[in-house]
């Protein structure tokens, strides 16, 4: 491989020289009370990639020895945070604990933090994990990473049209 920045195959490796002067590396994260979804993405390759899933403890921290061991790996620009909204745009019961958890991200990296909306992104994860023939058992450990780069997928894609 050549190391094109045209290359549609991820996110650069952390630490990558890519060429592009204007070329942003993003975490994404879908909030649970269990598991935290985290994915990694790129304006270079516009696509966002499943990268782990974090546990949260039953007192509800996140296991931020693992948050901090990605955002130093993979050195991201600004933090993406799924925001669980109801069907009709109202607030949710979950939402106030997912800006609260994009708010102690903030605070503990001092990088931006977008809260993008997650409607739908577990039902896309889960039907592109069944089309993948993960189903069942198996599913559960990859589904809150997949929901988060759909969640990274989606602020990428706008990003693009807002020609950011």
């Amino acid at each position: 491989m050549t190391g094109d920045s045209g290359d549609k195959a991820g996110p650069a490796a952390p630490g990558a020289v890519t060429g592009t002067a204007a070329a942003r590396t993003y975490l994404g994260f879908d909030y649970g009370e269990k598991f935290i979804g985290v994915a990694v993405g790129s304006t270079t390759s516009g696509r966002a990639q499943p990268l782990a899933t974090v546990r949260v403890t039953r007192g509800g921290a996140p296991d931020w020895d693992a948050l901090t061991r990605l955002v130093g790996e993979w050195r991201p620009q600004a933090l993406i945070v799924g925001l669980p909204l109801n069907m009709d745009g109202t607030p949710g019961p979950r939402t106030a604990k997912a800006r609260k958890f994009g708010n102690r991200l903030k605070a503990r990296y001092n990088l931006p933090v977008d809260m993008v909306d997650e409607r739908l992104t577990t039902v896309l994860a889960r039907n592109a994990l069944t089309e993948a023939r993960v189903s069942g058992r198996r599913q559960k450990p990859q589904l809150d990473r997949q929901a988060a780069a759909h969640i990274l997928q989606a602020f990428l894609n706008d990003s693009k049209e807002a020609g950011a």
